[in-house]
């Protein structure tokens, strides 16, 4: 009989989309073979401590693992983890696992922090590297290197926190007159579309560049492209490959953190999208192109908008960690292509294990 492959899902961490994390680890958790797999689940707080779950897996998402957790540390003391060598009894991941698949989005999980850790610590793990998942993080270093790839990416502008606490006035005007309205307003080093806004006039660009500025000190500034949202998922190695394209049809004014998360599924993910196929292949072909330009590894969701009275294509972003829940993109697209989730799953840490041995 073969071996188990010892898997440490790590969730939660002190991101803005650490709820994000709980949904996406309870339907990992959910749909990984334990036939093939033990999973040991690891959970980080808001205040970044890590402890080892063994309780119900539903009470990941509802955020009761905590608790669960907390109590079983105070009471045994093997319970309490880390990704660094340490004295007494705390137990270091690379001595319990085989492969991490870490399962957190945005800051200090998707932005190459954990990934760094645990190269030092030497644990093969799913996903990007260091230097794609900090690029990926990153929306303007992202744009940046999409430019110089010669990939079409929409006007944008950055706008430093410190810098519109000092000069608002001088920025807000420099906004007027190179941008018409409305705008969106974005954190450079944030996804799941939290501490997103659109502008419609200026009352409405100050209160969201402040919303934006509350979550990082970087603030993007994207012009608005009249179109339709389209996405499409990579996996794979150096020999990466594109899935179908979907479409996202947004219940509210855009695809904020609301629509993707808690309208229960008023949003529409039409797939595949009911586009040209000549467009559809543009914009698969772009995909890998966006993926391998940040030298991006294991999977990735990369967005585009296809403006609606030219039908040219726009690259928006690069999700190194896209969303795993229910009503994620991601393994919808990799599901209607061929993959079921569970597969998915499995063909990611094959990946991570292949990436590590290759390294």
């Amino acid at each position: 009989m073969t071996k188990k492959i010892n898997v440490a899902i790590v969730f939660g961490s002190k991101s803005g989309e650490h709820e994000i994390s709980l949904m996406s680890a309870t339907s990992v958790m959910n749909a990984i073979d334990k036939e093939k797999y033990n999973v040991l689940p690891i959970g980080i707080t808001k205040e970044g401590q890590w402890m080892i779950y063994n309780g119900p897996t539903q009470n990941i998402e509802t955020g009761e693992w905590e608790k669960i957790a907390k109590k079983e540390s105070k009471e045994n003391p093997n319970n309490r983890v880390s990704v660094i060598p340490l004295s007494g009894e705390v137990k270091k991941i690379s001595d319990m696992v085989d492969v991490v698949f870490p399962v957190l989005h945005g800051p200090f999980g998707e932005d190459g922090t954990i990934q760094g850790l645990l190269e030092m610590i030497d644990v093969p793990y799913v996903g990007a590297g260091v230097l794609a998942s900090a690029v990926g993080m990153d929306k303007v270093y992202t744009k940046k290197v999409f430019e110089h790839e010669g990939l079409p990416v929409g006007n944008y502008m950055t706008i430093m926190r410190s810098k519109f606490r000092e000069n608002q006035q001088e920025i807000i005007d420099r906004v007027e007159k190179e941008f018409e309205y409305p705008v969106f307003l974005k954190p450079a080093n944030l996804g799941s579309s939290v501490g997103i806004s659109k502008a419609h006039n200026r009352e409405e660009l100050i209160k969201g560049i402040k919303k934006a500025a509350e979550h990082d000190r970087k603030v993007v500034l994207e012009a608005f492209i009249k179109g339709r949202e389209i996405e499409c998922a990579v996996l794979g190695n150096e020999e990466a490959e594109a899935s179908i394209v979907g479409e996202i049809l947004p219940s509210h004014e855009f695809y904020d953190y609301n629509a993707k998360y808690f309208d229960d599924g008023k949003s529409k993910i039409v797939i595949p999208a009911s586009i040209p196929k000549d467009k559809a292949e543009e914009i698969r072909e772009m995909a890998v192109k966006a993926y391998k330009s940040i030298d991006c590894s294991g999977l990735a969701r990369v967005d585009f908008f296809l403006e609606e009275d030219t039908m040219k294509v726009y690259i928006n972003e690069v999700n190194t960690m896209p969303g795993f829940t229910k009503y994620s993109m991601y393994p919808l697209l990799w599901e209607q292509t061929g993959l079921s989730y569970s597969m998915l799953i499995d063909r990611l840490i094959t990946l991570a294990l292949e990436r590590y041995k290759e390294k």
